[in-house]
């Protein structure tokens, strides 16, 4: 896990007091690099480890996790909301069947003509997800 100054100063930097339950979550998150979650799965992943959080308290704390900008959600499904601490631009693979999140490597989209904002808007960023599904056995 990384270390608690390291992970205080994260969150203080983002502008979010450092309490234990965003420590303990933040230490979940970002010690092994980037990954796709449910809050459900954290939830799991800090209970098993010993943290007393409620699910409400995980969802909190991802919400304000997102407004600070260290964690984005994901709209793959209708039913879940999907996390991944990988923050830049970029998009993602689902498969089908078994809710597996992956990066499309680099930048192997191109996207071109985007419809011009309403006025009063600018566009933030654009979301491709690109949804597979083994192939049949014949």
């Amino acid at each position: 896990m990384p270390h608690r100054t390291t992970t205080t100063q994260r969150l203080r930097s983002a502008g979010l007091r450092p309490t234990q339950q965003r420590i303990a979550l933040a230490n979940l998150l970002f010690a092994e690099g980037y990954r796709h979650f449910t809050a459900e799965e954290l939830h799991h992943e800090a209970t098993q480890r010993g943290f007393a959080l409620s699910v409400a308290t995980v969802y909190n704390t991802l919400s304000q996790f997102t407004e600070a900008g260290l964690v984005r959600t994901l709209a793959v499904e209708g039913a879940r909301t999907w996390y991944d601490t990988n923050v830049a631009d970029h998009h993602h693979f689902f498969v089908e069947g078994s809710g597996e999140i992956l990066d499309v490597p680099g930048s192997h989209i191109k996207i071109d003509n985007l419809p011009e904002p309403p006025d009063g808007f600018e566009i933030a960023n654009v979301d491709i997800v690109i949804r597979l599904r083994p192939l049949p056995f014949n």
